[in-house]
């Protein structure tokens, strides 16, 4: 390949490379959609509810119960290609004084966790009913392995956080299902993190996939969040997702399916 390619044009010719070597194998690269921080029904909502249609894959939506809305189910009601996770209950941070941000997990005690994390997934089942999927996505993606058993118990079937899990199930009855790309640049100012480096974790996924480095089983997670994206990052998922769409060894995946 010539020096003169832009890494852009490099990085998707590296995609698709990656996915002919999933065609050779017989093996169909799995994916999954991923949406969080979900409350109410609006524009950016409807904007990806049409994308979602456009391109027919479904979403598992985030939703986060104590800053639920009516209009959210409402919304969602006639629309099947919505499952709704758990995104927390408060998406609030009781982290220790010099500790990051997190919700399920810091300075309360598992009881108080678990206590509240029922509570939330309670008023997602009356709200949402056979939409609501059980399945715990703790924000920021952080989660301390002491609350797994506690989810379980709270009512709990699943867990999604970010990046490649390091097991399967990490309590009895309780499998985990992450994403691994999330194209918003949250560190900086929160614009795009740009084709290059977003090609190269759904890349660098699927490699460890295909190779047994990590799970086959585990179908690769695409994270996006609809209140917060730039147009550049709405362009560019939408690229991604027809893209993939038009492999032949891509196969989308409902969160249902997932966690059957």
């Amino acid at each position: 390949m010539s020096d003169n390619v832009p890494s852009d044009a490099s990085a998707w010719a590296r995609l698709r490379d990656e996915l002919d070597l999933w065609s050779d194998t017989g093996n169909s690269a799995t994916f999954w959609w991923r949406d969080d921080d979900a409350t109410e029904a609006t524009a950016e909502l409807e904007r990806l509810n049409s994308l979602s249609q456009d391109l027919r894959i479904p979403v598992a939506l985030g939703a986060i119960p104590s800053l639920l809305h009516n209009s959210l189910s409402r919304y969602l009601r006639e629309r099947n290609n919505f499952t709704v996770f758990q995104h927390g209950y408060s998406h609030s941070s009781y982290a220790a004084e010099g500790m990051k941000r997190i919700e399920v997990g810091g300075e309360r005690s598992t009881d108080e966790i678990q206590t509240q994390l029922a509570t939330g997934c309670e008023k997602l089942q009356d709200a949402f009913a056979d939409q609501f999927l059980p399945v715990l996505v703790p924000p920021w993606n952080r989660i301390e392995s002491r609350t797994y058993a506690a989810l379980v118990s709270a009512g709990f079937c699943g867990v999604s956080s970010m990046w490649a899990r390091a097991n399967a199930y990490p309590a009895k009855g309780l499998l985990q299902v992450n994403t691994h790309l999330d194209p918003v640049n949250w560190r900086h100012d929160r614009g795009f993190i740009g084709e290059s480096r977003a090609i190269a974790d759904i890349c660098n996924h699927l490699f460890t996939r295909r190779t047994g480095k990590q799970a086959s089983s585990e179908p690769t997670g695409i994270l996006t969040h609809h209140l917060a994206q730039t147009e550049e990052v709405w362009d560019f998922v939408r690229r991604l997702m027809q893209k993939l769409s038009a492999h032949p060894a891509v196969e989308w995946l409902d969160a249902r399916s997932i966690w059957s």
